[in-house]
């Protein structure tokens, strides 16, 4: 069985033979640019385009000694002219270097002869006046290099941020879920606790359905989002709870097709808007009333629609008094879909009451607010 360790020399001498192949292609292509002004001359083309293919070998086969050299530099890299002065420096018997490892290459190719490449011939040919192109080059390679470096370094850190951006995000939408579930089971208790003395067969049958709340809310764990038919199983828990409490004086009715059923929405977000019409639309209001609860499919968005016949909202009221079930769920829209049409509406109902509109994108697959 072959070791982790051995796979992991493979996936680098892979790596590696891949980088080499890069390196020669790019090299043999500007050898080939720079051969081409000099096919008009009376030089047989094939041997023109052996010599520029074997100048421009050469710093190939320097780039690893030229990256090795810029690597060990102990020279800020911010520090921008001492490493500019530095290289200048480097690169002059570098380009020394470079005189020699091309002739070598010349011989090796048939371009030129063994006694040529040796003694002082390259090092004359390159005083004549290609020591400040071929330092130029040297540069250039460096530049290059460093450009690499700077898109990597980039490119890490661009990983880096939107890492932790998610991260932020799943976080501070799991402290938005965690202020939604105290403040329902808060007010859940306070209602069974209202029955336990005068009607214990009620307070029982809603501690059965708070159970059952609990069991579902467990069950999702740390889901953000949920199918809208999840949800209205949840929400039927915390309603049978609501009726149990208001009898006949609360109605609810609930209109929802089976085509939004499969969409995604954020867990719990009808429970807080259905509580909030009836803790301040219904209850305040002799004789109750009725909630209605809809979903729409309006091209790619979905439309959840809570409304109540209850007292209203009032001629004062602003978006500021929005309490903090219907301000966290808002929040949470935001948070899970930025940058869209989505959003919690609230306003008047005609007729009296209040109406509250969600609206999301219509997905059927989950996403983390990368709408």
């Amino acid at each position: 069985m072959i070791s982790n360790h051995t796979l992991r020399m493979e996936k680098s001498s892979l790596s590696r033979l891949r980088v080499a192949l890069i390196s020669l292609l790019a090299w043999t292509a500007v050898g080939v640019v720079f051969a081409v002004p000099r096919l008009a001359s009376n030089a047989a083309w094939w041997f023109v385009l052996r010599g520029s293919l074997a100048d421009w070998w050469a710093w190939g086969l320097l780039v690893p000694l030229i990256v090795a050299v810029d690597r060990r530099l102990p020279i800020a890299v911010n520090n921008v002219r001492m490493r500019l002065a530095a290289h200048v420096a480097i690169g002059l018997p570098t380009t020394l270097v470079y005189s020699y490892l091309a002739a070598l290459l010349h011989v090796a190719i048939g371009v030129m002869a063994w006694p040529e490449a040796m003694g002082l011939g390259p090092l004359r040919e390159a005083m004549k006046g290609g020591v400040l192109w071929d330092l130029l080059v040297y540069l250039l390679v460096v530049g290059g290099w460093q450009a690499v470096q700077y898109s990597q370094h980039y490119l890490a850190s661009q990983l880096r941020l939107e890492r932790l951006e998610r991260n932020f995000s799943e976080a501070r939408l799991n402290v938005l879920r965690m202020q939604l579930d105290p403040h329902f089971l808060f007010n859940a208790l306070n209602t069974i606790s209202s029955l336990v003395g005068s009607q214990p067969k009620l307070a029982r049958g809603m501690i059965e359905q708070l159970g059952d709340l609990l069991r579902l809310s467990l069950e999702s764990g740390r889901q953000q989002q949920v199918r809208l038919a999840e949800e209205l199983e949840f929400l039927g828990h915390y309603l049978a709870i609501q009726k149990t409490r208001f009898g006949d004086t609360l109605q609810v009715v609930v209109d929802v097709p089976a085509s939004a059923q499969p969409i995604f929405v954020p867990s719990l977000i009808l429970q807080p808007l259905v509580e909030n019409a009836v803790r301040h639309g219904l209850a305040p209001r002799p004789g109750g009333g009725t909630v209605w609860v809809r979903a729409s499919i309006e091209g790619a968005m979905l439309c959840l629609t809570v409304e109540d016949d209850g007292v209203g909202l009032g001629d004062n009221w602003t978006d500021d008094y929005a309490g903090l079930g219907l301000g966290v769920t808002r929040e949470r829209i935001a948070m899970l879909h930025p940058g869209r049409d989505a959003g919690l509406y609230i306003g008047s109902r005609d007729g009296g009451g209040t109406r509250v509109r969600v609206l999301i994108p219509a997905n059927t697959t989950e996403a983390l607010g990368d709408e």
